[in-house]
């Protein structure tokens, strides 16, 4: 095994957090992984992590040889990538993390059809209930809602969304009159329970003058923490909802939900593919992004729409 070699196996171990991960990832045995990073210590003349079968803690030197082994590893991995752009293919492996939601409904049909064109692609999509961490989960892409604080990241848009408030027909028949966001306090809303509060703060801007905004608590009987189900619930007219244009847009031009509120709207909840930032960005990774910011237009209407098709489903 070269330096190398060394490099990219103790990375791996770092990532999967434990030696019977890193064997089941692997496909080599519990034994054969103790063994491989007893030898890299002795080789090194250093402890590089404290561990049982069931978890991994790097020391401090461990640390070290992770940060710049990794950086070695990605200058190396952009040096090979610049070298071979000038073939048509595309190839190595990309990584993908994304919600659940979207992650089911849009990231895995696109990662599927890039994937057909591009058979030398090796891909993986993991979708989790919170965004991961690209670096500490060694992610090439996430996708997120909103831009990301870390500036060591770069955000491209790949759909404009915004919150919806809506409820079935038959659940509009039988609310009082709403006008201002305020309303919503004593009405049966349906929470997607992010953490153990029992209500959640909803927020709304003025359609005419979005620098208006305003914020308002809301709780309801019924709550999930899976957007699906609080979908599921707000079809079958069990309580007002507030979900995203890409989810409910179909359901409002068919007359299954009807927009709540129509001179207020929800803020803004744009999505982004993110990734590092490189000197040299792999090519895979890049075009992956782009096929995801061509082919999202065409899978979601214009968030222009949403005025117009929420206003035409009003009752009267």
């Amino acid at each position: 095994m070269t330096p190398l070699d060394d490099l990219a196996f103790f990375r791996r171990l770092a990532h999967a957090g434990s030696l019977t991960a890193t064997a089941r990832e692997l496909g080599l045995s519990l034994s054969a992984v103790s063994k491989r990073l007893k030898q890299l210590e002795a080789r090194l003349g250093v402890e590089l992590a404290s561990r049982t079968t069931r978890r991994l803690t790097l020391t401090a030197e461990g640390e070290r040889y992770l940060a710049r082994g990794g950086m070695i590893l990605e200058e190396l991995s952009e040096l090979e990538e610049s070298l071979g752009e000038h073939r048509a293919e595309l190839s190595g492996p990309l990584r993908v993390n994304a919600t659940f939601g979207f992650g089911r409904r849009h990231v895995a049909p696109l990662l599927s059809a890039f994937c057909r064109d591009h058979p030398g692609i090796e891909a993986s999509l993991e979708l989790s209930g919170f965004p991961l961490s690209l670096g500490d989960q060694a992610f090439d892409i996430g996708i997120r809602v909103g831009e990301p604080p870390d500036s060591r990241l770069v955000a491209r848009r790949i759909l404009a969304n915004r919150r919806v408030l809506c409820a079935a027909p038959a659940r509009v028949a039988a609310l009082p009159p709403l006008i201002s966001p305020a309303d919503l306090s004593g009405q049966a809303c349906l929470l997607l329970r992010e953490n153990d509060s029992d209500f959640a703060v909803w927020r709304f801007q003025q359609r005419e003058d979005p620098g208006v905004e305003q914020a308002v608590k809301v709780a309801g009987p019924l709550a999930s923490n899976d957007g699906e189900v609080v979908m599921r619930l707000a079809l079958d007219g069990h309580g007002i909802a507030l979900r995203s244009w890409w989810d409910v847009h179909d359901h409002l031009a068919h007359g299954r939900l009807v927009e709540l509120l129509p001179d207020w709207q929800g803020v803004r909840a744009d999505f982004h593919a993110v990734y590092r930032q490189h000197r040299h960005v792999p090519a895979r990774i890049r075009a992956f992004v782009a096929y995801l910011e061509q082919e999202m237009a065409s899978r979601v209407p214009s968030l222009q729409n949403v005025a117009t098709a929420s206003r035409g489903a009003l009752l009267p």
